[in-house]
Formats: C-alpha cells, structure tokens, sequence
C-alpha cells in the first residue's frame, strides 16, 4: 500500500478520532458534571465523591452506566468545581487483568489532583475559566526560531531577582527579570521539561533522591502542583491552573512561545508491582502493551509501555494535546521517547501510525510545534529521519558529528598526530543535514543540539572525559557511557591557563556550531554561561544547586553569555543561516540557501579535500534566495585541527568585500567590522571558526 492509500484507510476509519471517546472526563453543566470513562473489559465502575476537607471520607458512591465501546458514564450534580473524587473499577481476573474493586483511582482525564497521603491521589473537578486579555500565541515562525530547553524550577530557583515566594514556580518563570533574560539572549521559546503531574520512583526515595526532571508522568491533564507557588497550592487544583495559565500570558506578552516536553510513552505505574493509581486499575490489558502472558513489553526502558494500538489509549494521548493546545494555549510540544507512540499492534514502528497522523493533521493543533524524540529502547526503536513532513526531530546524528569534529576527532589528533576523519560529515550537519531529512522535509526538520538535559553540560563537555555519577547511587553504572567529551588535558577543575583557554575556545566552537548551522537550534538552558554539573551526565534525581541555575557569573562565563547574544542576533541577521528548504543545482528553490564550498586556497573542494583527514579546513560560502527578506550571503570559515592556517578568501563573481561579523578565536566579541577583499589572506587561529558577511 503506498503512503497516500495508507493515509486515505486512516481518514476513513474512525478508529481513535471516533464520537464515541468524545467528552471523556468530567464535563460541567448548570445542572451538575458528566463523568465519563473508558474501559474494554470492565464489568463495573464506580464514581467515589469524597468530603471536600477529609479526603479519606467517603460522601457518596454511584455506578457509572455501560455504553457504546467501553464507555461508561454518569451525570449528577454532585460533580461540580472543587468535588474531590476518584473511580472504582472491578473486571475479570486472568492474565493481563488486574482489577481490583477496592482500589481508587484517577480519572486519566483529570485537570487537577490532589495528594491526602503517600501514594494516593484523588481527581479534583475544577472549572478552568481564565481570562486571557486577547493575548494570542507569538506564532514563532520556524526558521526564525531558538529553543531554549530547562527544568521550570531549576532556571529560577537562585535567581536574585525573582522573589523567594516565586522561586521555582511557574509565576517565577514569568518574572520580567526571566523574561529579560529571555528576550536579551533572543532565544524564542521556552522548552520546559515535563510539567504534567508526576511522581518519584519508589527506588529513588529509597535512595533520599528524588525525580527532578519529571519523566514519570501520573496525568496527562494535571499541571504539576509543588512547580506553583505556595499560595496557589494552598488554595488548591483550580489556583494550580490558574497560575500556569498566568504564565504562559505573560511569556506571550514578550513574544515568547511555552513548547512542553511531554511524556505518554509510560507512565509512574511503572512495572508489574508499581503502584496502581488509573491506568493499571481500570483496564491494564488495554493501557499497556504487553505479550499473551501479561508481561509488560517495555519499549520504554521503564517498565511499562502505553499501547498506542489501542484507540482509546491513543485517543487519550490525542485530547491531552488538544487541551494543552488550546485551554492552555502551549504552542508546541517535544514527544519523549516518541518512537512508541508510533508503534503498531506488533509493537513496530511506522511513521503512519493513526496517532501520529492525527496529531500533524487534527485541526485542533494546527500551527503547534511537533518535536518528536525520534526513538526508544525497544526492537527498532532508532528512527532519527523516518518521522515524515510535519514533524521536527531530535537529531542525534548532528549531536555526535559536532562533538566528535571539535571534541572527540582533536583529542584523536593529539595522541595520533591526525584527526580520523576529514570534514565532510561535519560540513553535512552544518548545511541541514540533507542526508537524514528528505526534500520534502528541508533543514527545518532538524532539531539541532550539542548538549541536553540529558548528558554533560556544555562546559562539562570540554572538561571531562568520563561522566561522574557517583552520587546518582548507581555506582556510575547510570548515565551514558560514551560521550564523544575531550577534558583538553585534565579532569575537571584546573588552574592550568592554557587548558581553560582552550575549553573555552571549544565552547565557543561548539555553540558558534550549533547557532550559525542550518536547522532549527536548541540551546541547553545555562549553557549560556557555561554551567557545571561537576561531571555528572544524569542528573535526573537531584534537586538541588547541582541542578539549579546560578546566577552569579565569573567574567569569562559573561563573555559566553555576550557570545550566544551575538550569535543568535546573527542568526537572525542573516537569513543565508536558517533557510527552510534545501537548494536544488537545477532549479531556484525559495528560501533556500545555495551552497558552494571552498578549501583554505579559495579554491573550491576537492574529493581528496572532504575526505583527507589532514586537511581538516573549509569556506562555507552561502547565499539566501528568499521570498520575503532581502538577498543575504555569509561565508563561515572552520578549521578543524590545532595548527594555526592561513586562508585565502574566494573571489566570487559579484562580491566586492568580506566584512567580519564574529571569531570563535575571541574572547569577547568584537565590534570591529574589519572588511577584507577577495584573495586577502585571513589568519586562523587553531580550531576555530570565523563568520563573514559578503557583500
């Protein structure tokens, strides 16, 4: 079947878009709520109504009725803003199964919760009314977009200027001194990290640790209470909401989009013997993938897997986004893990799964960001590049070109005396990655990083050679074992000079890379001023100054700041740097960057130059052909090896003049626009790079 039948089938089959999972959850009347829950194999469920202070007091119990494909549903008027509540759902044993009528559960579609003791949750209905003063979503367009990735309570924690009371809140994020910060640096939109409600494992309290990072959801509709702040949770679910509704307003007001990571892969009921707090309880056959047996096929790495085969599971994934989308007003999302999402019955991965196609095409999140991390653990499980238009991907590929060209390759070359590779690959990255992304799909679908929550810092990157997780108690058994990190001679701190100065150019290396390449970028909140995490590359289970931003900055940390400044401005300068489509040789493609590239003679590259390891030197000569900026041309010179090199500019048939726009060889930036003629001679320093403006 080809891809346009397959995409037909799906529009013709209801499946998971079908009326009958409508309005599931609790719907408000003047008369009271509707609650309606789905579940294939139940034989009974039960609405639970608990006394609005004593959460252990049950007030009333009421059957829910069967309908239509597993839904079962009640209305009463005891359902109505603040109602504390939770289901009771019994079934056939077997396995697989594991109903439990005693058991109280949440409402998978619940929009606010709250904790009475350890373990136990209770649904709160809550009205969700907020006035949004006609402010609208920023509508970043995507070439003009900057990714800033971080934990919400991590970038406020420290900071001086935001009130203690604020500190790690989602008011706290909205400050204006956030904001500013923000807006100065020029980055676009906010990725946070998950924000949805969620739990610590039971190991890591075990441990004294906690899930600082958030990825084990325990509902997809709750944003997570301890991020408000203190006067918002004492007064409870409805106030929770209201303050993050608040600020994501105000980060609109700036021209800022929210972009929310977002975890539907698995959930914190985690493997068979985890805690039973919706999904396993109402109808864990049909939630979970799992084999004939009832063994769980975790894909996920964390014990249990969401069946996305299963319409409703699917559905729920579905509204949870359009909730976000649209009473939350979120512009964007990155799917963790999402090559489950994308998995069939089989558990294998295909790019035409019903739910993914649902999501590029459902009218309810058209314009929103689709970020997809694109892979899990399971069988298959790669799928960098295989995602299809419409979708934005994670591209690991770019990752590790980048840091083994400036890392990992310059580290070889020392103890080698040459790199062992040459510099086509890493010239690939840099022009969009067209060998991962297909025309159709252009530099665009490209997330390009360095660095992530995920592994070393940007700093840690340049001065560590292994990771040092020791404090993770896993006997740094956790935590990815290959880095493509280089230390520059020593491991972690020194005072050794030469050292510093050289990590520090490879920083600005690195992130010269990831601003000026041709993609979307994502930039790892406080790498901008080159934050530590002492060598350790897992920092999920820490909540603590390890994790959280400083705020008091050395000199040479605020001349990384003043270079990101520069080079996102750059960025955005220059349209020749963030084209939307690939250039064709036959054809002028819009908004397209037409490449030519020269070696360190001016002359164009040969064979032997792309691929001789030695010869580790390139001119990165591109010209905009845009539709609604005006023509715009840059030549970016990289040397990729530690032996300083002189280089002859091209002479390049209607450019007069090369003006200089930014040198990862400098310390600072500078604001000396020296201008040079084609066939000047341009010194460079050792690995460096150096960015022009052609005129």
């Amino acid at each position: 079947m080809t891809r346009a039948q397959t995409l037909a089938a799906v529009a013709e089959t209801p499946g998971l878009l079908s009326s009958d999972f409508d309005d599931l959850g609790v719907t408000l009347t003047p008369a009271g709520g509707t609650l309606r829950v789905w579940s294939r194999a139940a034989t009974s469920v039960e609405l639970v109504v608990f006394d609005d202070t004593d959460l252990d007091w049950i007030t009333d119990a009421i059957a829910l009725e069967a309908g239509a494909s597993g839904v079962w549903s009640v209305t009463t008027p005891l359902l109505r803003p603040g109602t504390r509540y939770a289901i009771r759902v019994d079934g056939p044993h077997g396995p697989g199964n594991t109903f439990n009528p005693g058991s109280l559960l949440l409402d998978p579609y619940s929009k606010g919760l709250v904790n009475p003791h350890f373990e136990d949750w209770r649904s709160v209905v809550v009205d969700g009314g907020f006035d949004w003063g006609g402010v609208g979503k920023p509508n970043v367009p995507l070439d003009r977009t900057v990714l800033y990735e971080g934990h919400l309570k991590g970038m406020t924690k420290r900071h001086p200027d935001v009130p203690p009371a604020l500190h790690g809140t989602y008011a706290g994020l909205a400050h204006p001194a956030m904001i500013e910060h923000f807006r100065s640096l020029g980055v676009t939109s906010i990725e946070l990290l998950p924000v949805h409600a969620f739990e610590t494992e039971p190991r890591l309290l075990q441990h004294g640790l906690v899930n600082y990072w958030g990825y084990n959801t325990l509902n997809f509709f709750s944003p997570h209470a301890p991020y408000a702040t203190e006067a918002s949770r004492k007064e409870g679910p409805e106030a929770v909401l209201r303050e993050f509704k608040g600020m994501v307003k105000l980060l609109h007001e700036a021209g800022l989009e929210v972009i929310l990571d977002v975890v539907y892969n698995h959930t914190s009921e985690l493997g068979i013997g985890g805690p039973r707090t919706s999904f396993r309880g109402i109808d864990n056959r049909a939630y979970y993938r799992q084999s004939a047996d009832g063994a769980y096929i975790d894909v996920t790495g964390c014990g249990n897997s969401i069946d996305t085969s299963t319409d409703a599971a699917s559905r729920l994934v579905l509204d949870s986004l359009r909730y976000w989308a649209n009473e939350v007003q979120i512009d964007g999302f990155r799917f963790d893990l999402a090559a489950t999402l994308g998995r069939d019955a089989q558990h294998e991965f295909t790019p035409e799964h019903p739910l993914l196609q649902a999501i590029l095409h459902d009218p309810a999140l058209a314009g929103v960001k689709k970020i997809a991390e694109p892979w899990d653990v399971g069988l298959g499980g790669w799928q960098t590049g295989n995602f299809g238009a419409g979708w934005h991907e994670w591209n690991d590929r770019y990752r590790d070109r980048v840091r083994n060209f400036w890392l990992s390759d310059v580290d070889y070359a020392r103890r080698a005396s040459t790199a062992p590779v040459g510099i086509g690959g890493f010239a690939t990255r840099l022009a969009g990655s067209s060998n991962t992304f297909s025309n159709e799909r252009g530099p665009l679908a490209s997330i390009n990083f360095v660095t992530a929550h995920d592994g070393f810092t940007l700093r840690d990157l340049v001065s560590y050679d292994v990771k040092h997780n020791m404090g993770n108690g896993e006997q740094n058994r956790d935590g990815a074992d290959t880095n493509r990190s280089f230390n520059h001679g020593a491991e972690g701190p020194t005072d050794d000079e030469t050292i510093l100065a050289t990590r520090r150019k490879a920083m600005r290396n690195l992130l010269g890379t990831l601003l000026l390449s041709s993609g979307i970028p994502m930039l790892t909140a406080g790498d901008e001023f080159a934050r530590s995490q002492r060598g350790n590359n897992n920092t999920y289970c820490h909540d603590s100054p390890l994790n959280w931003m400083s705020w008091e900055y050395a000199p040479w940390q605020k001349d990384i700041h003043a270079h990101v400044q520069r080079l996102i401005a750059l960025r955005q300068a220059n349209p020749a740097l963030r084209p939307s489509r690939f250039a064709h040789d036959d054809e002028v493609v819009p908004s397209a960057s037409v490449i030519d590239w020269y070696d360190e003679n001016g002359e164009t590259m040969s064979i032997d130059r792309w691929t001789n390891p030695a010869h580790r030197t390139l001119q990165y000569d591109a010209a905009s052909t845009p539709e609604n900026e005006a023509p715009n041309r840059i030549l970016l010179i990289v040397h990729g090896n530690e032996r300083p090199i002189d280089v002859t500019l091209p002479r390049i048939e209607g450019v007069e003049r090369f003006v200089s726009l930014w040198s990862s060889a400098d310390e600072t930036p500078s604001d000396d626009h020296e201008v040079f003629a084609p066939g000047d001679v341009v010194p460079i320093v050792s690995t460096s790079m150096h960015l022009f403006r052609m005129e």
